[in-house]
């Protein structure tokens, strides 16, 4: 039993692990594969361990410690599906640019669009077209993840509420962002031409 409380409290520190990193933890405290399975299948029954998708995995301890902190969920949602970047409502809302309460973490991805949900939470993924998978950035923290700028936040909702902006013209956007409650004062003037710009050039 002790070489089962080892190799638990080796991935208790571990933000998310595969069975492969298991085997490695487990191969490296003298278990041979068969017997590491059979420890996680006993993590699991107990709920020390839970599945996030298919073969990943995070300790119940680990996520109760950083299940609060934003940038921990956004980076499972940078896992979750890769490549993809958080945007829309959650971006938004991160920037301070939208109030209303969203607890699907939402993304967008050049993959094909799905949805997940975990004991982490929910995770929702939008397909974008290759050549507008695009302005996002690292943030560096205690957990990194890839978010979109703010206006490519505003962008991406809308690209997807509209249909690729076929169900509203672009002359009513300003009005639609209203509707929505989006508070462009609080955006840059720098990203709110940047918005601007990416709405023209789609509407070439």
């Amino acid at each position: 039993m002790k070489r089962a409380y080892n190799l638990i409290e080796q991935l208790k520190s571990l933000p998310y692990f595969d069975k492969q990193t298991i085997y490695r933890l487990g191969e490296s405290g003298g278990l041979a594969p068969k017997t590491v399975d059979t420890y996680i299948s006993r993590y699991l029954k107990r709920k020390d361990i839970f599945q996030l998708k298919n073969g990943l995995y995070v300790s119940s301890d680990f996520y109760a410690k950083n299940s609060n902190d934003i940038s921990y969920t956004f980076f499972l949602a940078n896992i979750l599906r890769s490549p993809s970047y958080i945007s829309s409502w959650s971006a938004l809302q991160y920037y301070d640019l939208a109030t209303e309460a969203i607890r699907t973490v939402t993304s967008v991805t050049a993959k094909g669009t799905r949805s997940r949900e975990t004991k982490a939470g929910s995770f929702s993924y939008q397909t974008i077209k290759k050549e507008l998978f695009s302005d996002f950035s690292l943030v560096h923290g205690k957990f990194d993840f890839y978010i979109a700028t703010p206006s490519k936040a505003l962008f991406d909702m809308l690209y997807f509420k509209t249909r690729q902006f076929r169900d509203v013209p672009l002359g009513k956007i300003d009005g639609l962002i209203d509707e929505l409650r989006i508070d462009m004062d609080e955006m840059s003037d720098a990203e709110k031409e940047k918005f601007y710009s990416m709405l023209g050039a789609v509407n070439k």
